[in-house]
């Protein structure tokens, strides 16, 4: 009979703690935009660097 106490407390102590990540969480905005970086990889890039060309100026 005391495992399932001991038990009990361990599963309130582990959602206590999911809780409190979860209302971290949402303090510092990790849950603010969850749908852009899921479409990053579709959107189009910068065009890439090209290398930049010695002018005869000198």
């Amino acid at each position: 009979m005391s495992v399932i106490f001991f038990m009990i407390g361990i599963s309130l102590l582990m959602a206590l703690g999911f809780l409190g990540a979860f209302f971290w969480s949402m303090k510092t905005g990790q849950q603010d935009d969850l749908y852009t970086p899921s479409i990053r990889m579709l959107l189009e890039d910068d065009a890439p660097d090209t290398p930049k060309t010695q002018s005869n100026a000198e």
